[in-house]
């Protein structure tokens, strides 16, 4: 397993000390299939395909199924996790802070390899991609809402991306906010950062070549068709943040996206004092998160600074 490096460790102990002190999250995980029976199907396929493996449990009052949104929140918020998280771990910081806003807010699991359990985001992105498609057809047919709005880190800021542009997807999307995606790559070395954050991984995936790796590094086959013709469609609105810190998706610049209706954040420009790298960002950073309540609902948008770490 590669080594967390001081710098690398000094931030992520910070991190997650300031975090605990300021935002304490209560983690009510139910691993039964009692919450998975009320997940309603939007067909034959999608019914199933409900199992423990394939959509998260109800945990701190996110995945409620019983939940309506709200004039004040109309579309409920999905989130896709990134490259060897999960639909639990990768949002026990996000979920709770947008679901406290009055969100009704829905994870998934994606991405699974035969005998790699936890560890998700590993399987191609094209067939991670239709899991994605499943799974917003389910919440659309829950809530009745029209559209969704998606959430993802990492790996799953890129590739809701390819759902709404190959999978029919973009009418059903109001606005994609992207936490350090990978949407134009990284190298191989990039990626293998990631596993000092996720012990046991290295030893879960050794035997194997997992194409949600592959796919993510730049100028794959993936990654070229995805982008060809441009990174962004019409009626979708793009949110990309980024953190300079980031030594997986590097440069952290490469995130960024082109095109209308996007826009670019560079976390330190909100706050400069502002350490987290790639996962951090994801996982406990809440200037990040009020950055992304800002994208989910820009008409009541307030300006994002170091002080929101307290909010």
């Amino acid at each position: 397993m590669l080594p967390i490096r001081p710098r690398s460790a000094l931030r992520l102990l910070s991190a997650l000390t300031l975090t605990a002190a300021l935002f304490a999250t209560p983690v009510l995980a139910d691993t039964t299939t009692t919450a998975l029976a009320k997940a309603p199907a939007s067909g034959a396929k999608a019914a199933a395909t409900v199992n423990a493996s394939t959509t998260a449990t109800a945990s701190s009052g996110w995945n409620n199924w019983s939940c309506k949104p709200s004039a004040a929140h109309p579309r409920p918020v999905v989130l896709v996790h990134g490259t060897l998280g999960n639909s639990i771990d990768n949002w026990l910081g996000l979920a709770p802070y947008l679901v406290k806003r009055g969100y009704c807010v829905y994870s998934l699991d994606y991405g699974q390899l035969p005998g790699v359990p936890f560890f998700h985001g590993l399987g191609p992105i094209t067939a991670s991609s239709r899991q994605l498609a499943d799974y917003v057809d389910r919440v659309l047919a829950s809530t009745g809402a029209g559209k969704v709005d998606i959430v993802g880190h990492s790996q799953g800021g890129m590739m809701p991306r390819y759902y709404m542009k190959f999978l029919g997807g973009a009418p059903k999307v109001n606005a994609l906010v992207g936490i350090a995606p990978s949407n134009h790559g990284t190298d191989l070395g990039g990626l293998l950062k990631l596993l000092p954050y996720f012990p046991g991984a290295a030893e879960a995936i050794e035997r194997l070549s997992p194409q949600g790796l592959t796919d993510q590094m730049a100028g794959s086959a993936f990654l070229t068709q995805l982008n060809a013709g441009g990174d962004t469609l019409p009626g979708v609105r793009y949110t990309v943040i980024a953190t300079k810190y980031d030594e997986v998706v590097t440069p952290y610049t490469s995130q960024f996206l082109s095109g209308p209706d996007v826009r670019n954040v560079v976390l330190q420009d909100l706050c400069p004092l502002d350490l987290s790298e790639h996962v951090l960002a994801g996982l406990t950073d809440r200037i990040v998160f009020h950055e992304t309540a800002n994208a989910l609902d820009p008409a009541h948008a307030k300006a994002t600074d170091c002080g929101d770490v307290f909010s």
